[in-house]
């Protein structure tokens, strides 16, 4: 009998007593001959490589004040904009997964705009960590301190998992300091929950769900199994008390957090490749529309022109079934085989067009050519931290609406403090209209006093000015 199940029926066994009240106030040492079931063993092999972090940085907040606010009134009274700098200081937790180079992986939300980390060791040791790289659309950050003699935990292959296996979470809750606790897998594979942020449509959600209890300040640490291997990093809870755990934590699968890390390591960002599709999952009736036996996987909505999907030979309806010999049962889970891929890395899919098996091939290319991004900084110093792109196809005003795309834009930024939000899409600046990219760069060729921007969010639209 495997160390695994003896726990699970001695455990039974116990409760068994204690529900009987046979069981005494004294518990024996040993039930049926066994020494009573203990992870004490394992946590003092793997809680030394859990530890705090404490990020300390300062923000520019926007006052709220609804003159202010108005942006026709800013411009034509030239009221200044009001900001004031916070300071903050955060607490979570990291994981150290190389002892030779010091690499820690936590989370993007712990330390995302720190100036200063600190880490806080088990044994009360403090060092100042380097920020290596972080990536909010997975919410992975990788941190290195110079520290010797340190305990790593070892990666384990997250694609096992199964739900019912134990789970253990380790982090620092509420800034108590480290604190164990455990459960198994509640479900794999939790995507669409929005909870990495703003511009949750860009991000790449999988989570591993567990009811071992995870609370505000978990985020970045430990979730690992019974041999003490990490399987997953904590991240967020869903929670209607305000942060309070309920039984309801996720977690990034490991192998998704080693494959950011792994880049962050090699690059200090994450360079994604580009496919060039839209996809969405494949439902009942849709199965029965297209005339399939298939009953998971991801539609072929749209292929861009030139793209690696085209020239792999997939067509539209066509039902992507596996990525690389990864299952594939929904948009998300294909969005995150493709999107996780580095630049220049080969694609195999397995699809189905209505009833016909097809094994494709391609390679994953640059993000959409030299034209596919631009940076803000390059525009103009105050978009500094701004990434704009072409309207995406996803977008529900591709096609309906000309500008450009806000991707992606840096906490405390000039541009998002003075309203800009990722996901808006720019129509015009100062009075001139912009139909792409190129566009926005002819804008810039002459110095701006101002930019007075004409935005669509949603279905509204209105004027930012940006000083």
């Amino acid at each position: 009998m495997t160390h695994a199940k003896r726990t699970y029926h001695v455990l039974v066994y116990l409760s068994f007593l204690l529900l009987t009240g046979v069981a005494q106030a004294a518990l024996p040492s040993q039930v049926s001959g066994n020494s009573l079931p203990t992870l004490a063993p394992m946590l003092e092999k793997v809680t030394p490589a859990v530890v705090n972090i404490a990020a300390i940085g300062e923000v520019q907040v926007k006052q709220r004040n609804n003159l202010m606010d108005d942006p026709i009134l800013k411009h034509f009274f030239n009221l200044p904009q009001q900001t004031q700098t916070k300071k903050f200081r955060s607490l979570g937790s990291g994981v150290i997964v190389d002892s030779k180079n010091g690499y820690i992986i936590s989370n993007h939300h712990v330390v995302a705009d720190a100036k200063t980390i600190i880490v806080n060791f088990k044994d009360g040791r403090q060092i100042e960590a380097k920020l290596i790289g972080s990536d909010p659309r997975t919410d992975v950050a990788v941190l290195q301190i110079p520290a010797k003699n340190l305990t790593a935990v070892p990666m384990s292959n997250s694609d096992k998992l199964r739900v019912g296996d134990f789970a253990v979470a380790i982090g620092n809750p509420f800034g108590l300091g480290q604190t164990v606790t455990s459960g198994i897998v509640s479900a794999l594979g939790r995507s669409g929950l929005g909870l990495s942020g703003k511009g949750s449509a860009q991000n790449f959600e999988e989570f591993i769900q567990t009811d071992a209890a995870i609370n505000i300040g978990n985020s970045g640490g430990a979730l690992v199994n019974l041999n003490g291997e990490l399987i997953g990093i904590n991240t967020a809870i869903l929670s209607p008390n305000k942060g309070g755990n309920v039984g309801i934590g996720f977690a990034i699968p490991m192998n998704m957090a080693k494959t950011v890390m792994q880049q962050l390591v090699e690059h200090g960002e994450i360079k994604r490749g580009y496919f060039g599709v839209v996809v969405q999952t494949l439902t009942p009736e849709l199965a029965e529309a297209l005339h399939t036996d298939q009953r998971h996987g991801a539609i072929i909505a749209s292929i861009e022109k030139d793209s690696p999907a085209e020239q792999s030979g997939l067509q539209v309806h066509d039902i992507v079934t596996s990525v690389n010999g990864s299952q594939v049962k929904s948009s998300a889970e294909m969005r995150n085989r493709i999107g996780l891929l580095n630049v220049g890395d080969n694609v195999s899919m397995v699809a189905y067009r209505g009833n016909k098996k097809l094994i494709l091939h391609t390679n994953i290319t640059g993000d959409a050519g030299s034209s596919g991004k631009i940076y803000g900084k390059s525009l103009d110093p105050r978009l500094a931290g701004t990434i704009i792109t072409e309207i995406p196809a996803e977008s529900p005003f591709h096609n309906r609406v000309k500008g450009v795309y806000v991707y992606g834009m840096k906490q405390g930024s000039t541009a998002m403090s003075s309203g800009l939000e990722p996901g808006d899409i720019i129509v015009s600046i100062n009075r001139r209209s912009i139909e792409s990219l190129k566009g926005v760069s002819a804008v810039f060729k002459s110095k701006q006093d101002q930019l007075l921007m004409n935005i669509q969010r949603g279905n509204s639209a209105f004027f930012l000015l940006i000083r």
